[in-house]
């Protein structure tokens, strides 16, 4: 019994269960419980810089061929696009068939004019060419302090090749770096002791917040995109699993405490550095791990990517409109550049979906305020799948790169 309650994951979905109760029958502990939850996610992200930059430093200047850095990366980015665009054909083509709007009747709460001019206002400033521009910090002590993982990405990709080009005298500070980096995973460790109560913290203040009686004009909706999502965790990335032969059930198994921890808070980054340490011991190198999570938190967003697709398609059925096949594409096209040029903004799912449908010019763009109320119940199947999905983009780029030491073959 001390060995089951003991356990992490037994603890958090004790704790999210907790939450989800004191939400419905104690509506007031809303405020304390999004402290405890906001706590939690900052004793996550502070860590989050400090082991980006520490894990991609070592894992350049660890390598023996520098041109493998820039092949990872081709690898991983062409992995994203073409990863994220099945989801997207897959969140439309599953709206269109089960037609989740059609039936809608508009009982949704009052708009909140102000979120909603936010939204907008953010989606007209959004330019494709800034965010690419973005990526180099201007300031580097201002993108750690922000936690810009973009600009820290990039800074730490430079570094690193300095780093590797002082050859043995480069020695000594690879050493401080590698001792440096236990540290902060030691802290992540004694963090992720109090995972449980930044799980409870969320559930709580979502539950007595937004309430139940929210879910029901959007049931379908909600329904529509929790089963795509599982559909494309078990049988798209299933495949690729099988392809690049590792067992997606183990895989889950292994992770299932960042998993848990995810569906607490409703943030994927609280799963950030325990996914790098659990993607190591996986059999994942360092240097692959370093590069593509970072990145896949920008660029590999296949459960957003799957929810804004459907989410077009169903405001679309709400209005009634008709869209063509041609329409279609064109928001899927969209949908490819957008969904990266707002990638780690606050809010960026709305952001997105309203430039998307400032865009196309035929869906209505305040239909977003439909789905206000309900987005925080669908962001954990989101953030979830995002986190997966890195997970396995990680691993079959460390396959592809002959990157990857199963655990029962590194302890020999």
């Amino acid at each position: 019994m001390k060995r089951i309650f003991g356990n992490l994951t037994f603890q958090v979905l004790l704790a999210i269960v907790l939450g989800i109760l004191a939400g419905l029958f104690v509506p007031d502990i809303g405020p304390t419980a999004q402290l405890i939850s906001k706590t939690f996610i900052s004793l996550i992200t502070m860590l989050i810089a400090p082991i980006i930059f520490f894990t991609i430093v070592l894992g350049i200047a660890g390598m023996n061929d520098v041109k493998k850095v820039g092949r990872v990366g081709g690898k991983a980015l062409l992995y994203f696009e073409l990863v994220t665009t099945l989801a997207l054909v897959i969140g439309v083509t599953v709206a269109n068939i089960i037609k989740p709007g059609a039936n809608f009747i508009n009982t949704h709460h009052t708009v909140d004019a102000a979120k909603l001019a936010g939204y907008e206002k953010a989606a007209a400033e959004m330019k494709w060419g800034e965010f690419f521009a973005h990526i180099v910090p201007g300031n580097l002590f201002k993108a750690f302090a922000e936690g810009d993982i973009l600009q820290i990405l990039f800074f730490a990709i430079l570094f690193g090749f300095g780093l590797s080009k002082m050859g043995t005298a480069g020695q000594l500070v690879i050493s401080t770096f590698d001792k440096l980096s236990k540290v902060f995973f030691n802290i992540m460790k004694i963090v992720m002791r109090v995972a449980p109560i930044g799980a409870f913290g969320g559930m709580a203040y979502t539950i007595s917040t937004y309430g139940l009686a929210t879910l029901k004009p959007l049931a379908l909706l909600m329904a529509s995109v929790y089963v795509t999502m599982l559909l494309f965790i078990f049988v798209v990335l299933n495949i690729i699993c099988y392809l690049y032969k590792f067992s997606l059930w183990s895989y889950l198994k292994h992770i299932k405490e960042e998993i848990l921890i995810v569906l607490g808070t409703s943030s994927s980054e609280s799963a950030l550095p325990g996914m790098m340490e659990k993607l190591e011991k996986f059999g994942c190198s360092r240097s692959v791990v370093g590069l593509v999570i970072p990145a896949g938190y920008s660029f590999n967003l296949d459960g957003t990517t799957i929810y804004l697709s459907m989410s077009a398609i169903f405001l679309a059925q709400v209005f009634r409109i008709d869209l063509s096949l041609a329409q279609q594409l064109t928001i899927i096209g969209i949908l490819m550049v957008t969904s990266k040029g707002a990638a780690g903004v606050t809010g960026s799912g709305f952001i997105v979906l309203t430039s998307t449908l400032a865009a196309i010019k035929v869906i209505p763009v305040e239909g977003v305020a439909i789905l206000l109320g309900v987005d925080r119940f669908m962001s954990e199947a989101r953030a979830i799948t995002n986190v997966i999905g890195n997970g396995i983009a990680t691993i079959v780029v460390a396959k592809s790169e002959k990157e990857f030491c199963p655990p029962e073959i590194a302890k020999t």
